[in-house]
């Protein structure tokens, strides 16, 4: 998968190499911002009781 992406973006070796950090970037952006507070409430790590 990543050989694709790689092989996939425009430019020199310089230039995909920024363009991999953005794309690594935004990805993370996005889960922080996202999907993980989207899943929050059904994880059960909010629990404190003990069992």
């Amino acid at each position: 998968m990543y050989a694709w992406i790689w092989r996939h973006l425009p430019g020199s070796v310089p230039v995909k190499v920024v363009q991999a950090v953005v794309l690594v970037a935004v990805v993370v952006a996005v889960l922080l911002f996202v999907v993980f507070p989207w899943v929050e409430p059904v994880l059960p790590f909010t629990d404190p009781t003990l069992e």
